[in-house]
């Protein structure tokens, strides 16, 4: 399969709130995740599918935070992805500090500035595959917040750039 190129997102989310009957409870961390299995169902209704890793943090925060975001990343966007996709990373609070970053409006997900374009989603369906889940989300919100530069591509273990 390392032969298929992909796009590279980074699929974000906010743990929810440790109490969420106390308005002045702290609000969870942020959450990130490098991910080149995304890809469009259907267009109406408009449903995005993202591969996750079984047990991990964000197959586990998805589970029980049905909003998420998804920012594609465009090629100067390197960077970014191999933060989020290091194995034993450090707390994706620091990920996060010094990133441009919204809060999406429907998900309150961090949406990566500079992206090519970025979606808000909620969570329809789950599916165990192998020792995968994937999630299927229906598409709250579309932006397109950067036209520059092409897509970051991944292909034989590397990040790419087209052309």
């Amino acid at each position: 399969m390392s032969r298929l190129a992909a796009g590279v997102v980074l699929v974000t989310a906010c743990e929810p709130s440790l109490d969420a009957d106390d308005p002045h409870a702290p609000v969870g961390e942020d959450v990130g995740m490098t991910a080149t299995a995304f890809l469009s169902v259907s267009l109406d209704p408009p449903l995005v599918l993202v591969s996750l890793r079984e047990g991990s943090r964000m197959d586990d925060l998805l589970a029980e935070q049905p909003l998420w975001g998804v920012s594609v990343l465009a090629e100067s966007q390197r960077h970014i992805a191999g933060r989020f996709a290091m194995k034993g990373r450090i707390s994706d609070r620091l990920l996060f500090e010094d990133i441009a970053y919204t809060r999406g409006a429907a998900s309150g997900a961090p949406m990566i500035g500079g992206a090519l374009a970025t979606l808000e989603c909620r969570t329809e369906q789950t599916v165990t595959a192998g020792d995968h889940t994937l999630v299927i989300g229906r598409v709250l919100s579309a932006d397109l917040p950067s036209a520059d530069g092409g897509p970051l591509t991944y292909f034989k273990g590397k990040y790419r750039q087209l052309g």
